[in-house]
């Protein structure tokens, strides 16, 4: 009787322990699901244009490509913290896991520069192809992967000799790429809208597939979950299954993309777009939840999974130069001191 007695009251803990759990998870859960937003805008005021930039979490910085140098930003008071200069014509970096090492596409250079990550001086200048653009680190092999534009090939560096010991010919124009860390690395192909998986052991293409868009430009990967993010022309960005090559899903994002980022612990890729547009797609049901507003011309990003931020950059620009035979395409003139990153978070 007396067990029968403790029955009501035990029940009576157990609810209460039960709403009290519901009211401490709901902010958390409002938390995770709050929109992302533009927290701050920092000012560089260093001329020259730019292309891809990459977050170092554990070092709080931000590498951005800007033509002739490379900008380092730290991540904390959003200062300038260095340069790397003597160069070219800078696309991407990549960055060694020892934590002492950064590489730099110089397309300009037709080169893979080397350089120390503490006081950003020059190590090597290693030739490449026709233009590196894409630059990552593979870390089953300790390569590193500079994939030539206009020459259409791959060149590989061996990290320990920094010597290259492959050249690696693809079917057209690569562009951005990555690793899964178990010795595959995946890399879209622009002019052909098609993605390759590599063997980066044997250094050899191993499936080409559609991208299932056109035009494939920033890749992303979900390396738990092996699904590839390719963003494309036509606002639209695949979801690709990295061991079939199979179409997922085609979320809408914004207009001329440029870059992709992937967030493990929140489930999302992201798309940065030309127009202005930075896009937010939930990778369980492929739908897009958010598109945010930045800047005309923000079409670069840098993930960072630590803090849960995003840098983009871009910069005001003035009236378009007409059009003549030499350049029947010009772009407008960057405003001098107009150049910014733009800091996005929740």
């Amino acid at each position: 009787m007396q067990n029968q007695r403790c029955l009501p009251a035990l029940a009576r803990i157990l609810f209460a322990a039960t709403i009290l759990c519901t009211i401490f998870a709901a902010p958390i859960a409002a938390r995770a699901q709050s929109p992302y937003k533009i927290l701050d805008q920092w000012k560089l005021t260093d001329a020259g244009g730019w292309d891809y930039l990459l977050a170092d979490s554990a070092a709080h910085r931000v590498y951005i490509t800007r033509g002739d140098h490379v900008d380092v930003v730290d991540t904390t008071t959003g200062k300038l913290i260095g340069t790397i200069g003597g160069l070219h014509g800078t696309h991407g970096i990549a960055l060694n896991p020892d934590g002492k090492l950064g590489y730099i596409s110089d397309g300009g250079g037709n080169a893979v520069v080397v350089f120390d990550r503490f006081n950003l001086s020059t190590v090597a200048t290693i030739p490449a192809g026709t233009n590196p653009d894409c630059i990552i680190f593979e870390p089953a092999t300790k390569t590193v992967w500079a994939f030539n534009g206009r020459s259409k090939d791959i060149t590989v560096i061996d990290a320990a000799s920094q010597k290259v010991v492959a050249t690696l010919p693809v079917p057209g124009k690569p562009e951005f790429a990555a690793a899964d860390g178990k010795g595959n690395v995946y890399n879209n192909i622009e002019d052909k809208s098609l993605v390759l998986r590599i063997d980066a052991r044997e250094k050899k293409i191993t499936a080409t597939w559609p991208a299932g868009c056109e035009s494939p430009s920033g890749l992303a990967m979900d390396i738990e979950g092996n699904r590839l993010f390719p963003v494309c022309d036509g606002n639209k960005m695949s979801v690709i299954d990295a061991s079939s090559g199979k179409l997922l899903a085609n979320p809408a994002i914004g207009d001329g993309p440029d870059a992709a980022g992937w967030s493990a612990r929140h489930q999302l890729a992201f798309a940065s777009s030309g127009d202005g547009v930075l896009s937010v797609v939930d990778a369980t049901t492929y739908k897009t939840i958010q598109s945010l507003p930045t800047k005309r011309g923000a079409r670069t990003m840098a993930y960072d999974a630590a803090t849960d931020r995003i840098y983009l950059v871009t910069a005001d620009f003035g009236p378009r130069p007409a059009a003549t035979a030499e350049n029947p395409h010009p772009r407008p003139p960057m405003v001098p001191g107009s150049f910014e990153v733009i800091v996005v978070g929740r």
